[in-house]
């Protein structure tokens, strides 16, 4: 537990119509731990850079949040956790990897998508990986044992798979939190409001109808992953728990707004779910180095008052956002509205205080006025009425045995080393999906599943002490 302590005071209104009432300390669970920090030498200045989470932490404390929720310092997951969701020689393969002896890995390099300019091998990796996950498992627990709200803003790594690394997510957080969830919960919505489409986390559950994702992100085919265009909506028995609102660059506060309570309206209603899990990144803000919005501190966090409203158990994480500055901002911000408290705009004084120049406000203009939104109002009704529509398949809040342990649900079956489809929704049965929804990623992906299937778990060194006889 913490013993910070300074004083916070009044401040602006939520965006939304909102009341941020006072939320009970015991019920709010925040999770830290300041050596998630990778090493400053290396060159990750992306969503492994240090100051992000630093300066929100400092943010945080400097508005004296932590008096208004339980702080933990998040524990490491441990080998069996991660492996709930990844494989075991992907998870062993992270454990033994380091800078120092990547050369020796380099026939699973490739394979698993590590050393690459997006999954760099940096010393620390695998108590990074174990951290994050720690975070987010701890925090789904502590949300099946009462409490209200977990946040973990070191989680929400969305795109690792279960076989590799992807776009700076190397242990899927997320999964491994939605899953002990699920021995709970009947069911899970999981919301993803990071400019990238959380392809990682739909993957993962696109047969099943325990969990439905629902992902906002800019979508034009080749904006990275690559995935999550409107048609994209789960097969078998997850055929219609996939959400995707595919948006276009420029994106303001007041379009935002819009589609995601429509939406999410409309998915609370039907779907019912007995947990919610938000992934906040905040490359989806305006001004950000990677990200195509336009969207206001503000504008993110009104996404996280709309789902507080709705009383289910929270998770809320972090993500992607590389303007470290206004990323500290939105999750201060929103670690405020999670708390029910109004922040002055003026920003307290911190170790990092001198980031935040030249206003040293939590709400510093960054929106970019002359920006033209590319989303006008009839493209969001088509989507609108198109994820309707869609809804209209589900079954009203689906039941579920409550002894039931959630199995494999990413669909791949080892014994045969593809995915398990239906033949009548996809015509290449050996795809989970077609290469025209998942691009050439996905066939290489598969690929290389295949090839993980059937390498002994011996051969992991290329070293003296090599075991290929």
């Amino acid at each position: 537990m913490s013993s910070y302590s300074t004083t916070a005071g009044p401040g602006p209104s939520s965006l939304l119509n909102v009341n941020l009432t006072a939320t009970n300390k015991e019920k709010v669970c925040y999770f830290y731990n300041g050596r998630l920090d990778p090493p400053h030498h290396t060159d990750l200045l992306h969503l492994l850079q240090p100051s992000k989470k630093s300066l929100a932490h400092n943010l945080i404390i400097g508005y004296g949040l932590h008096k208004k929720m339980h702080c933990y310092t998040q524990r490491r997951a441990t080998e069996a956790e991660m492996c709930e969701f990844h494989s075991e020689d992907y998870i062993e393969f992270l454990r033994r990897v380091t800078p120092d002896n990547a050369n020796a890995f380099s026939k699973f390099l490739g394979r698993f998508n590590v050393g690459v300019d997006d999954c760099p091998v940096f010393e620390g990796l695998y108590d990074f990986c174990r951290l994050s996950a720690g975070g987010s498992i701890e925090g789904a627990r502590k949300l099946c044992s009462g409490s209200e709200i977990a946040i973990n803003w070191s989680g929400g790594l969305h795109h690792a798979k279960k076989f590799e690394a992807s776009g700076f997510c190397y242990v899927n957080d997320i999964v491994l939190g939605i899953l002990q969830l699920l021995r709970i919960y009947p069911r899970v919505v999981y919301i993803d409001i990071d400019v990238h489409h959380g392809d990682g986390v739909q993957e993962a559950f696109y047969q099943s109808d325990r969990v439905m994702t629902v992902s906002f992100h800019r979508y034009d085919g080749s904006f990275f992953p690559g995935t999550g265009s409107l048609d994209e909506i789960g097969i078998r028995t997850g055929k219609a728990y996939a959400v995707n609102v595919p948006l276009q660059e420029h994106i303001d506060d007041a379009s935002y707004a819009y589609i995601f309570e429509k939406v999410m309206q409309n998915v609370m209603d039907v779907y019912q779910p007995s947990a919610v899990v938000l992934q906040c990144g905040a490359d989806s803000l305006a001004g950000d180095r990677l990200g195509s919005f336009n969207l206001s501190v503000k504008g993110h966090g009104a996404c996280v008052a709309f789902m507080k409203k709705f009383k289910v158990p929270l998770m809320v994480l972090g993500g992607g956002g590389y303007t470290i500055r206004n990323v500290a901002r939105a999750w201060a911000y929103e670690t405020g509205v999670c708390t029910g408290t109004d922040l002055p705009n003026e920003l307290p004084q911190n170790q990092y205080y001198m980031h935040y120049g030249p206003d040293f406000r939590l709400h510093s203009n960054n929106v970019d006025r002359n920006a033209e939104n590319a989303n006008t109002r009839q493209y969001l009704d088509q989507i609108r009425v198109a994820i309707a529509e869609n809804l209209r398949q589900v079954n009203w809040a689906p039941s579920v045995a409550m002894n039931e342990i959630p199995p494999d649900l990413d669909g791949f079956n080892p014994d045969t080393g593809g995915w398990e489809v239906d033949e009548m929704d996809d015509k290449n049965p050996e795809l989970r999906v077609d290469q025209d929804k998942y691009g050439q990623g996905g066939a290489q992906r598969l690929r290389r599943d295949k090839e993980m299937n059937e390498f002994d778990d011996r051969e992991m060194y290329d070293g003296d002490h090599d075991q290929d006889h």
